[in-house]
């Protein structure tokens, strides 16, 4: 069986991550090899000095009103996996970053980048430059251009006697874009394409092209990353409420498995067999302590967020804690920390978890960035309590180390369709406490491997998370005999990417 798996990110390549998608493409192919897959990987060329290209082929892509000349390079080969990139100025003209932000147009630079990125790999396809193929494996939005052009573009025949599976990773970023009237449109990156919009428009805006559902609607078979995940995303969200579901696709995601077509398979971790690097917290503030720096020295003004944070840490290297190390590493966004903002007696939720682990002589570090006001709330909820550290910024070293070091891993997330976190602080021993959605519910069992909870409605969830979070604390310094054993149940745990790719090959690609 010969698979091309297309997608924005790939964590095999430098400088080709942003979030899990490519944690997930990195894994994931060497995984259905070892079962007898042949995988090949082909994601967009941002610009990436340290590639070691090797010319395929150009491409030829009409684009636009314009034939565009757009290059095949495979840049690695081992293990049974042959990773290309596809090279345009359109992928490498923003200094490598991999996503832009069009304020006020949604979208708008990567919509139009992706589009083209897909139409070059549909060409790439059809003139056979990756061989024979029998499955497209196509990754969130910005690979679902490609089962427009399969279905509806008469340019492709190769093309279309290709089985499609679709895997959603992200559903709240769909990429929706006008049908026309703007340059970056679908009628304006293909002006001679005839499509039904009933079946490619967004249900909110009718006259917009969605990607998302146009691929949900027109692959064979549609992958979300875990199976509690998969009957979420039939029910329609509500935000108010704290519930996050099918975000607006959620008929299409009934049709799909009325169809047969909808498959949850959760998402997979790496075991090696060398223990995770383990390090004393002295020798990790000392790394932290050097991270600030290169932080600071990036920015013309010194941040408030950067120096309480170098503030606090020359205070912790100075004392002495008894209590645990309650950890969180994460993109700040409100789907990680919509609950922990809400507010809650005299201040917010994290504000409450920061008294409550002082009680016991214990610290928390949080390490993320994203939303601005939620990074001005972390860093003002830090300015409040000593025995809270927020790393704003991004550092995969010192992130990593945290699974290690910390007590109590902290992910309340409001929505989680797989997540990867909680397995690597499972992974190396440390609990997590998590709020039973999606991939989470998966993989944490509530007092057994971790601590979850739930709630109707985000005040009861918020009150349901402080108790949760008091009852972990509560065993830890009471019991410490049964912390331990969920803490090695934890370690035990195995969701292995062995597993995901039988499911693989079982329900989405025979």
């Amino acid at each position: 069986m010969r698979v091309l798996m297309v997608a924005a990110e790939n964590d095999r390549l430098p400088d080709c991550k942003v979030g899990g998608v490519a944690d997930v493409i990195r894994d994931i192919p060497y995984a259905l090899n070892a079962q007898g897959i042949t995988v090949k990987v082909v994601v967009p060329d941002y610009g990436q000095y340290q590639l070691n290209r090797t010319f395929v082929s150009d491409i030829a892509v009409p684009f636009r009103q314009h034939l565009e000349t757009a290059t095949l390079w495979q840049v690695e080969q081992g293990d049974g996996v042959i990773q290309y990139v596809i090279s345009h100025s359109l992928f490498s003209e923003h200094q490598g970053a991999i996503y832009c932000s069009d304020e006020h147009r949604p979208f708008a630079t990567d919509a139009t980048k992706f589009a083209f990125f897909n139409a070059a790999v549909c060409e790439a396809i059809e003139h056979k430059m990756f061989d024979d193929l029998e499955i497209l494996h196509l990754h969130d939005w910005h690979a679902a251009c490609i089962t427009v052009l399969q279905k509806f573009s008469p340019r492709f025949v190769y093309l279309k006697q290709l089985k499609t599976v679709y895997t959603v990773h992200n559903l709240a970023l769909q990429g929706i874009r006008p049908f026309n009237h703007d340059e970056s449109s679908l009628e304006a990156w293909f002006p001679t394409l005839s499509y039904d919009g009933q079946q490619l428009c967004d249900h909110q805006h009718p006259h917009c092209f969605n990607p998302m559902r146009s691929a949900i609607a027109l692959a064979d078979k549609v992958h979300v990353v875990s199976a509690t995940y998969s009957d979420e995303v039939l029910h329609t969200s509500e935000p108010d409420r704290g519930f996050f579901g099918g975000e607006g696709l959620e008929h299409d995601m009934q049709i799909a498995k009325r169809q047969g077509k909808l498959v949850g398979i959760l998402n997979g971790c790496e075991y090696p067999a060398e223990s995770d690097e383990k390090i004393s917290l002295t020798d990790y503030f000392s790394l932290v302590d050097c991270e600030l720096i290169q932080w600071m020295a990036k920015q013309s003004q010194l941040r408030a967020c950067h120096y309480i944070a170098h503030q606090r840490l020359k205070q912790w290297q100075q004392a002495h804690f008894t209590g645990p190390l309650i950890t969180s590493v994460g993109r700040l966004t409100n789907q990680k920390a919509l609950i922990l903002r809400q507010p809650y007696s005299t201040g917010s939720v994290i504000d409450e978890l920061a008294n409550l682990i002082a009680k016991i002589d214990g610290r928390i570090i949080i390490l993320g960035s994203g939303d601005v006001e939620l990074e001005n709330l972390f860093t003002q909820v830090m300015s409040r309590h000593s025995n809270l550290l927020y790393l704003n910024g991004y550092g995969q070293h010192i992130g990593d180390l945290l699974y290690n070091l910390g007590d109590l891993f902290l992910m309340p997330s409001s929505f989680e369709p797989c997540g990867i976190s909680q397995m690597l602080a499972m992974r190396a021993g440390q609990p997590c406490l998590v709020h039973q959605v999606g991939g989470l519910v998966d993989t944490v069992t509530h007092l057994h491997n971790g601590f979850s909870f739930r709630g109707e409605d985000l005040n009861d969830q918020a009150t349901q998370l402080i108790d949760t979070f008091n009852l972990a604390l509560n065993i830890f310094k009471s019991n410490p005999e049964q912390y331990q054993q969920i803490a090695n149940n934890a370690a035990h745990a195995r969701y292995t990417w062995q597993a995901s790719a039988q499911a693989y090959i079982n329900y989405l690609y025979e």
